[in-house]
């Protein structure tokens, strides 16, 4: 063994037996075996130089609550959408419209659901998290204000629009928040609980619109919402924390007073008494960087324009458009074939619900279970709560060999969906399918979008709502396509499409995982030569 080989385990070891003396930060983790392997000596994987240095000083339990908060806070976006599909048909009635057009109020809303958090994502990096919390939330209750009131379809497209652009801006913050206080290392284990609003929503939402629209009316629908996210909103304005890095670092740095909250005031006081100190050098460089600016969308674009970030971003857009397709399709689909009403049609948003619960509480287990692994196998120290080098790491190749097997499995159930619904068989068949694909299709996502957290670890709003972009883009032309496709084409053929869509696309993934530390690598190149050159040259 060399005398690199043998430091490297001696700090390893000094790592796993050490004690930090913050009170807020969470346990070290120990890490794994440190085999040698011909990576290893080929590159050199940096450790934090700091030993007392944490990535987040919030505890495991304070991490928990506030991902959880902010995943709920996202609840809203998936919860205002798919609420509204049980009664599509019945607005069409009351309104004297097609059901052509009353779908064209979901394809517009998913439209600015997409665009909506680019605006969100540099605002918070920049402002912080709680300021752009507070804005979706005001313009979500207005718009539900208005949409309870109307009865007309130029004011409910319109509204409609407003609405989405409230709400789906907290989706962006929901992963922005996530990458603010958990590293790549400890990710998977937060899965269940940044994913709550991604499931709840097409589980819950669908069950309360079909009660509210059969046993009320459709306008029942938007005073629930602004009745419900008022209550919401009330407890996350007093006591959400801001977590934004480049406001309060690691958490140790007390917010401005715009981004003021009860539970932060509570906590510094404590860690005052405990004679922790604040670090005034660092407080004094994130006040100069602090800003309040009108949001920059370029910035979600560039994301757009790299190539890994990319292929990945395009693979969790069809997947999500998929789903998108069923539950849009639904409707229609089992009222025809089946002579559901809009009770009968919500229940059937159980199964596709369940799935997604189901894997959100086993996806993560995956996800980790084979990031140590691969962390054995190539000598990298798994530990958490620091914030490690990551460009040697085989990210990609651990994430997608869980996440693969779950996109093909999603693939052919939406394949059999279409088929059973085109043949009319028992109502067994769309119900196992619909559990199966929502597992599968949920799963996917999930994992998709934590490769994309790593891959921007330093600015994980901005990677979220290109995320959105392109999911809700790709989801808005298949929810508007599917009901037109179905008619012309038959059930079975518009799903078989979309399924064959999603196979014939897997290759990208298989390229990712083989050249995605090559790119990083490239990428973090290209940054270091740049800031070389600012610095030498900083006009």
């Amino acid at each position: 063994m060399t005398t690199t080989q043998q430091q490297r385990d001696q700090d390893a070891l000094k790592e796993e037996f050490k004690i930090s003396s913050d009170p807020d930060a969470a346990p070290v983790v120990p890490s794994g075996s440190h085999e040698k392997t011909e990576q290893n000596v080929v590159s050199t994987i940096e450790q934090p130089t700091d030993d007392n240095e944490v990535y987040s000083v919030f505890t495991p339990t304070q991490k928990k609550l506030i991902v959880l908060t902010a995943s709920l806070a996202g609840f809203f976006s998936p919860l205002s959408g798919s609420i509204y599909y049980p009664s599509l048909n019945t607005i069409a009635e009351d309104l004297g419209i097609t059901a052509t057009k009353v779908n064209l109020t979901v394809t517009t809303y998913m439209i600015v659901q997409g665009l909506a958090p680019m605006l969100t994502a540099g605002f918070s990096d920049g402002a912080g998290r709680r300021p752009a919390y507070i804005a979706c939330f005001v313009i979500y209750l207005a718009a539900n204000l208005g949409l309870a009131l109307q009865n007309n379809y130029a004011a409910l497209l319109v509204l409609r629009c407003l609405q989405s652009g409230g709400s789906s801006g907290t989706i962006a913050l929901a992963n922005g928040v996530v990458g603010d206080i958990v590293t790549s290392a400890e990710r998977g284990s937060y899965v269940a609980f940044a994913s709550v609003s991604s499931i709840l929503g097409p589980t819950l939402s669908p069950i309360l619109g079909g009660l509210l629209s059969q046993y009320w009316n459709w306008h029942g629908i938007f005073w629930f919402l602004l009745a419900f996210g008022g209550v919401f909103f009330i407890p996350l304005f007093l006591f959400f924390p801001e977590t934004c890095r480049n406001v309060v670092g690691d958490g140790s740095i007390p917010a401005p007073k715009l981004n003021w909250n009860i539970t932060d005031n509570i906590r510094h006081a404590n860690r005052e008494k405990a004679e922790l100190r604040v670090d005034e050098k660092k407080q004094e460089e994130l006040r100069k960087n602090y800003r309040l600016t009108f949001p920059n969308p370029l910035s979600t674009l560039v994301v757009l324009t790299d190539l890994e970030s990319a292929l990945i971003l395009i693979a969790s857009g069809l997947t999500l458009a998929c789903f998108y397709a069923v539950s849009t399709g639904a409707s229609t689909a089992f009222r025809s074939v089946y002579g559901f009403d809009d009770m009968q049609v919500a229940l059937m948003f159980i199964p596709f619900g369940v799935g997604g619960i189901v894997s959100a509480f086993t996806t993560g287990k995956a996800v980790d279970w084979n990031y140590r692994r691969h962390a054995k196998i190539n000598g990298f120290p798994f530990v958490k709560n620091k914030q490690q080098d990551m460009t040697e790491f085989p990210l990609e190749k651990a994430r997608l060999e869980i996440a693969l097997p779950l996109f093909y499995l999603g693939a052919l159930t939406v394949l059999g969906y279409g088929w059973v619904m085109d043949k009319h068989v028992s109502l067994a068949g769309p119900i196992v399918l619909l559990f199966v694909m929502g597992y599968a299709l949920t799963a996917a996502f999930q994992i998709l979008n934590i490769i994309m957290l790593d891959v921007y670890p330093g600015r994980p709003a901005v990677a979220s709502a290109a995320n959105n972009i392109v999911r809700c883009e790709l989801g808005a032309a298949t929810s508007a396509a599917i009901v037109p496709m179905a008619k012309a084409m038959g059930n079975g053929w518009a799903y078989t499409l979309l399924a064959f869509i999603l196979l014939a696309y897997s290759p990208a993934l298989l390229l990712t995982m083989k050249s995605g530390v090559k790119w990083r690598r490239a990428k973090k190149q290209k940054q270091e030569e740049k800031d070389a050159r600012m610095m030498k040259d900083p006009s």
